[in-house]
């Protein structure tokens, strides 16, 4: 089975031995993915549907790079910041996810990387055509 490993390209990457994305076969896995810019910078602080609807972006453009768009993904995971406001999150998902609905799980825990960061999410894809 073929492994491709995406690279977003920061420094984290290589620190922590982690891929923004891995494909094995027609199967993608998207690490966990916060609401950080190319720059670091963290982007809709305060604001938990914004920072969802980055991440989701930037899970979207992972998985083109693996060769896989969203209508592919099977599963979300959604881990929320004690602060984080579900509600917003969840409207946000059901935005993009509305007519593919995958198996999700929503979780708040203690915190995340930082206390900035509201939320982290984490998708897998499944390609049903490996000429994509």
């Amino acid at each position: 089975m073929t492994r491709q490993n995406i690279s977003s390209g920061t420094d984290y990457e290589a620190i922590a031995g982690y891929s923004r994305a891995v494909r094995l076969g027609n199967i993608v896995h998207v690490s966990g993915t916060t609401a950080t810019d190319g720059a670091n910078t963290i982007v809709g602080i305060g604001d938990s549907a914004a920072q969802t609807d980055f991440i989701i972006r930037k899970i979207e453009r992972a998985l083109n790079a693996a060769g896989a768009q969203l209508s592919d993904v099977a599963r979300t995971r959604i881990y929320l910041a004690p602060a984080a406001d579900w509600e917003a999150v969840a409207r946000v998902h059901g935005k993009y996810f509305g007519e593919i609905r995958p198996a999700n799980t929503l979780l708040y825990i203690h915190a995340l990387v930082g206390e900035d960061y509201l939320v982290e999410m984490e998708a897998e894809a499944i390609i049903a055509s490996a000429e994509k």
